[in-house]
């Protein structure tokens, strides 16, 4: 501790510090980061008011520069100042799971309220929403997409992008950096694919967000997931940029595991998206066909 203290007062310890924790220096990016959090949000409620889309722009440059500022920060944290010892990883390791924990609740929330609707359109108990749904399900009047078409494209897109990082991870393991920034373009590419895609079926719907409870549903579920994929993409279009200039090696790599524990996360968020909206969701309105 004499060390630390001496160091936090010009000292230079002849041995350097003794303890393996970092000490974050003050950031204002947490502050910075809630700051267009919210703004991002304001400006999509306003959207969906009718209005509001400069806000929602606004938001989402700002989020952006956030992101590009924390993440310069942690990298440089990792490369130059080698702050990131085995207990700091251990830390990172247990902040990143509870950060995909918080995103399953998320997600949970959205697939209660599909299940809900969906399981209970005809309630004799609950006129409203028979009323609102005409008593089927999908509601009366919605042409739900072919879950075998575009959506299953879609699947099979995440789905290899999923085999592609995982090479990336092994190659970067057995030391063939090379390889590995391969298998991240490529599943870059994918993922820039899958928005794509994502982007033309929404532009292709026979149905609007506010139509009825299916269609909020399904807009909002899927939406947010088509969110998680841009949010990936760019995240690890970052850990190619890394693995090019030679940031990671077999020992140390956390930055990349990250990224792949989030890309992989929202291949399993897809699989239950497309096999429960879909598929099944929309399989009264095929059946009835």
């Amino acid at each position: 501790m004499a060390e630390v203290q001496a160091h936090s007062h010009g000292g230079a310890p002849a041995e350097g510090i003794k303890q393996p924790y970092h000490l974050v220096d003050p950031s204002p990016w947490p502050l910075l980061g809630s700051l267009a959090g919210g703004l991002l949000a304001v400006g999509a409620v306003m959207q969906f008011h009718g209005s509001g889309w400069y806000l929602l722009a606004a938001g989402l440059v700002a989020v952006l520069a956030v992101m590009f500022g924390w993440w310069r920060d942690i990298v440089r944290e990792s490369v130059v100042q080698k702050a990131h010892s085995p207990v700091v990883k251990i830390g990172l390791r247990y902040g990143m799971a509870l950060f995909i924990a918080s995103e399953v609740m998320f997600f949970a929330a959205f697939f209660w309220a599909f299940f809900d609707a969906s399981l209970f359109y005809n309630e004799p108990a609950q006129v409203a929403r028979v009323e609102a749904t005409g008593g089927v399900w999908p509601p009366k009047g919605t042409v739900p997409f072919n879950p075998f078409d575009l959506p299953f494209m879609m699947t099979i897109i995440l789905l290899l992008s999923g085999t592609t990082v995982t090479w990336a991870h092994h190659a970067l393991v057995e030391g063939r950096n090379s390889e590995a920034a391969k298998a991240l373009g490529i599943t870059v590419g994918l993922g820039v694919l899958f928005t794509c895609f994502q982007a033309y079926e929404y532009g292709h719907a026979a149905f609007g967000f506010s139509d009825n409870v299916f269609t909020s549903a399904f807009y909002v579920a899927t939406g947010f997931h088509g969110l998680h994929v841009l949010i990936g993409t760019i995240f690890l279009a970052v850990c190619w940029y890394r693995t090019v200039k030679g940031h990671f090696s077999p020992q140390s790599h956390f930055g990349f595991e990250a990224a792949a524990w989030y890309w992989h996360f929202v291949d399993v968020v897809w699989l239950f998206l497309f096999v429960s909206i879909y598929w099944w969701g929309a399989n009264g309105a095929y059946a009835a066909h």
